[in-house]
């Protein structure tokens, strides 16, 4: 029989399993980050773990998820700042400023070593929808943030700064010497669209 935990210790040991997570998936990215390590680290048996995630690939696509939102939540919070001190200037470095956030948080590394359709694969597809929606709800968010009018075409703005990102994992091979400069002014671009 399952041993059963308090409330608090079930709190405690998902935070731990989260913790560890991040950690192995910076120090050993998705396939060397076994179940049995994140046991080890957190000190519980392995039928535990089971009680609280299906998979490890779970588990690291919750810490991925909860790193992501993080950033985005900055960024949401400095757009609601500029309450109708909205430029495309402040806008574009704040929005820039998030995709640096992301390329310095070690996410990208994750892409960029295939280990992500790795987990893609592990996980099931609706998981991978709604992480694409979500996407798309940050752009309507930043749209209802700025009082823009909300159009159509938000799916596609959300699909082109998904882009963008995908693009930071092949900086090496576009060109590092100018990506930055690149980054900003392809942001600002998009930035005008949302704009007009």
């Amino acid at each position: 029989m399952p041993k059963t935990y308090s409330d608090d210790e079930r709190e405690y040991i998902k935070k731990r399993l989260r913790e560890e997570a991040a950690y192995c998936l910076s120090a050993y990215g998705i396939r060397r980050t076994t179940v049995d390590t994140l046991i080890e680290r957190v000190k519980i048996p392995k039928g535990t773990f089971y009680l609280f995630y299906e998979s490890k690939e779970l588990l690291l696509f919750e810490v991925l998820t909860q790193q992501h939102e993080i950033l985005e939540k900055q960024m949401l919070d400095e757009i609601k700042s500029m309450q109708g001190d909205v430029t495309p200037d402040n806008l574009t470095e704040t929005i820039y400023r998030f995709f640096k956030a992301v390329d310095e948080s070690g996410l990208l590394r994750i892409i960029g070593t295939g280990e992500i359709e790795l987990l893609y694969r592990k996980l099931p597809q609706e998981i991978i929808q709604d992480h694409f929606l979500h996407d798309t709800d940050m752009i309507n968010r930043i749209i209802e943030l700025l009082s823009l009018s909300p159009t159509a075409e938000s799916a596609c703005l959300s699909t082109a700064f998904r882009a963008l990102f995908v693009s930071m994992v092949y900086k090496r091979e576009i060109g590092e010497e100018c990506f930055d400069e690149a980054l900003k002014l392809t942001v600002r671009g998009l930035v005008l669209q949302m704009l007009e």
